[in-house]
């Protein structure tokens, strides 16, 4: 589900960056002051503009408009390259338009962070697992920016850079980089407006009122009473979900999250009694997203994680499944 809006990635001199075992030099004060400074500015304000997207040679290119009042927020992200969708964050509600298909589909209660709002509200976590510098000055969308890297303290995570205005603290780029500095994935703003946004502009198409509507309903769920045992076994990673979701044509599919702050990942155990397609198992990957499957008691397992590879099919080989007894 969340590699829909696929939305991790950071990097400012990562050719050098190195992660830093525990007890390594401190945190730098103006590091953790800049990353506050995104927080709050990526919550308060309005702003639309174009990010791209880059993995590789793939690049993406996404418009966002987003409304900030006492209310709460509003979000509308438009891709503009591939096939045309929406995607229109209300509150804890998220509804993907696809105008192929003719279909909505709704989500509640998922993880709210995105590019540019990446942050966790409690920043101090963060400390746990990455180092947090202050990094080189850039100017990047006609914005003067300072950045700042966090640096894994294991081998379990990714490293990050973010480049920030040095006005308002809003998020300009956002690259991931892997154990030997090397850039995963990035997402840069390319033009940028803070402030100026009205309701008008984030209305969905109209025809979609008569589009089917698809509803990934999820209720709270214990796994541990019919027999599951799921743990991420990866230091600082805390479950934060834990439901049965309604997705595609089945109607239960356990879904179990972790995060550390700043990276998840999601563990989805989906019953294969009279499912038609084969069950493929192993590893792939989608920029820093990173997805195993196995089958474990006539279920597919799979583990999706803005982590690196052997991060996540370590939480996948931990899946177990004993059955209760009366």
């Amino acid at each position: 589900m969340r590699a829909a809006a696929l939305a991790l990635a950071l990097g400012a001199a990562v050719a050098q960056a190195q992660p830093a075992a525990r007890g390594a030099p401190q945190d730098v004060p103006e590091g953790l002051a800049l990353l506050r400074k995104i927080q709050l500015a990526t919550e308060k304000l309005s702003y639309s503009g174009t990010f791209v997207y880059q993995q590789g040679d793939r690049t993406e290119t996404s418009r966002i408009t987003r409304l900030a009042n006492r209310g709460g927020a509003i979000e509308k992200l438009e891709a503009l390259d591939g096939l045309p969708r929406e995607i229109v964050r209300s509150g804890d509600t998220v509804k993907c338009y696809l105008p192929d298909s003719r279909t909505v589909k709704v989500e509640r209660g998922g993880d709210p962070r995105r590019f540019p709002a990446l942050l966790p509200e409690r920043l101090s976590d963060l400390a746990e697992n990455y180092l947090i510098t202050p990094g080189e000055r850039a100017r990047i969308a006609g914005y003067e920016c300072e950045s700042v890297t966090l640096t894994p303290r294991d081998e379990l995570r990714y490293g990050y850079t973010l480049w920030a205005d040095a006005a308002s603290g809003m998020l300009l780029r956002a690259r991931t980089f892997n154990d030997k500095g090397e850039m995963v994935e990035q997402f840069t703003f390319t033009q940028l407006t803070i402030g100026g946004v009205t309701r008008d502009r984030l209305k969905p198409n109209p025809a979609s009122r008569n589009w089917r509507v698809e509803d990934a309903a999820s209720t709270p769920v214990d796994l541990a009473k019919s027999g599951w045992t799921v743990r991420a076994d990866l230091p600082g990673f805390r479950k934060v979900v834990e439901v049965r979701r309604r997705l595609r044509e089945s109607n239960g599919v356990a879904h179990v999250v972790y995060s550390d702050g700043l990276a998840a990942v999601s563990v989805f155990i989906e019953p294969l009694t009279n499912r038609a397609e084969e069950s493929r198992t192993g590893l792939s990957s989608i920029g820093a997203i990173n997805i195993y499957t196995r089958e474990v008691a006539n279920h597919r397992v799979t583990v999706v994680g803005e982590a690196p590879a052997a991060s996540v099919q370590r939480v996948a080989d931990r899946v177990e499944f004993r059955r209760p007894t009366q």
